[in-house]
């Protein structure tokens, strides 16, 4: 299982290269990672915000939706209504594509196709947006939703930005903050070092102290005549 947070104005090219200083031994540079995109029915969205929190997997999971807006006729021509689904692209280890996905092919009857993210064309007049190399991606599908063969960005999927949901693996996770915990002194508990204790001596009282020195007594003057 994971531990999912959300990032808020974050890329997933941003997280990704922050990866190291930001989970340490968590992140493994050389693991091999892809993206897919999944579609799912809008009304189900929340559940695959945290979805991470459902499922084992070894390497942080980094996703992000996007809403079609001025991109939407150009899903409208492939027979899908984008106001009917959710899109979210998801970039994990390659090692962990099957746990993440296999229970909702096999249990759940998703599909399984490929996509070609492109370019929003710019005959459409964008005010913002940026020529990329288009991308082919593994798309899985609800079953209720069309198939598509293209989905178009105005930027690449790893220049998106908006919230980013995080999931870590938990156990790596757990420590990760342990250790953190241990580096800034949180969670320790410092034993007080023990402070000798001095007992009072009692110093005993010096003879001209405790003796009063013996003065001869002085006979009274004679009282005068």
């Amino acid at each position: 299982m994971g531990v999912t947070a959300m990032i808020p104005d974050a890329t997933i090219g941003q997280l990704l290269a922050e990866a190291t200083s930001r989970w340490g031994a968590i992140w493994d540079p050389a693991a091999t990672r892809t993206r897919v995109l999944m579609m799912m029915p809008r009304k189900e969205r929340k559940l695959y915000e945290m979805h991470g929190d459902m499922v084992e997997h070894g390497q942080p999971v980094m996703s992000m939706f996007h809403r079609p807006r001025a991109e939407a006729p150009l899903l409208q021509e492939q027979g899908l209504d984008p106001r009917l689904a959710s899109f979210l692209f998801v970039d994990l280890a390659s090692s962990d594509l099957g746990a993440w996905l296999q229970h909702l092919v096999t249990r759940e009857g998703w599909l399984r196709s490929t996509v070609e993210v492109q370019p929003v064309p710019f005959s459409m007049g964008l005010p913002n947006q940026r020529r990329f190399e288009t991308e082919r991606l593994l798309l899985f599908r609800h079953p209720d939703l069309p198939s598509i063969d293209r989905y178009h960005l105005p930027f690449s999927v790893a220049s998106l930005a908006g919230k980013c949901y995080v999931s870590l693996p938990k156990r790596k996770a757990a420590e990760h903050a342990r250790q953190q915990a241990e580096v800034l002194g949180v969670g320790r508990l410092e034993r007080p070092t023990p402070q000798p204790v001095v007992e009072a001596v009692e110093t005993p009282p010096s003879q001209h102290e405790t003796e009063a020195p013996d003065v001869p007594s002085e006979d009274p003057a004679p009282a005068p005549t």
